[in-house]
């Protein structure tokens, strides 16, 4: 064999190896992508370890342009024995109890609509996420969960197939006006939720009484007509 064909075989040689291990390192680079997150999938948002908010759980932003008593009515001014509108549905309010927790406090309106149905609508005024964006006027409709002998849980609650994550937990005095069908006086406990995709949920209790709980959505104030009792 000729000193120009070892040349050559060698060479060959030489380049099969490189060729072969660039293929296996791109193959490993192409097993080891989904480990750190590959396009299209949605992250599990982790539980919050507390809070110091007020207890209901941050809706996603559902803030109206104007001002609420100016540019449309205002819901903190909502008065038991009143009629509201919303999403296309007419409801009489038949009791209000007001809460007040950590120095935070909020309404929560129970809801006759009229088809042996029962809601509640809650207005609250919290600060926004950053310090300059000021204070928002958050309000949420709850509908009752169908399921019926849950109880909170500290870790992660699956809830219709719906994996939900602790956001706080703690205890809030109330009191109540009109018919609500809770004491005129008490406390409360309460335990929120939130699933990766924002979905609200909370269990409420009165002190010595069993838990209910509620799915939440958020509505824009804007969205609420007010027609005042006669």
């Amino acid at each position: 064999m000729t000193p120009e064909v070892v040349v050559i075989l060698g060479l060959s040689v030489l380049t099969l190896v490189l060729l072969l291990g660039a293929f296996l390192a791109t193959t490993r680079q192409d097993r080891r992508a989904p480990e750190a997150g590959s396009p299209g999938e949605t992250p599990r948002t982790p539980p919050e370890a507390g809070r110091s908010s007020p207890p209901r759980p941050s809706p996603v932003q559902a803030g109206d342009a104007g001002q609420a008593g100016v540019d449309y009515p205002d819901p903190r001014t909502i008065e038991v024995g009143d009629t509201i509108e919303y999403q296309g549905v007419r409801a009489r309010v038949l009791g209000a109890i007001h809460l007040s927790w950590q120095g935070a406090q909020w309404t929560e309106y129970l809801l006759d609509e009229g088809v042996r149905r029962h809601r509640w609508l809650s207005v609250e005024t919290r600060s926004g996420p950053a310090p300059e964006e000021g204070l928002r006027l958050d309000v949420l409709l709850w509908t009752p969960v169908p399921d019926e002998g849950m109880i909170p849980a500290k870790t992660m609650i699956i809830v219709e197939g719906v994996e939900f994550f602790p956001e706080g937990r703690g205890t809030a005095a109330f009191r109540g006006e009109g018919f609500t069908g809770l004491p005129e006086r008490g406390l409360l406990d309460f335990a929120d939720y939130r699933a990766a995709d924002g979905r609200l949920l909370s269990f409420e209790r009165v002190q010595g009484e069993g838990w209910t709980s509620c799915y939440a959505q958020p509505l824009p104030p804007g969205s609420i007509t007010i027609r005042r009792r006669v």
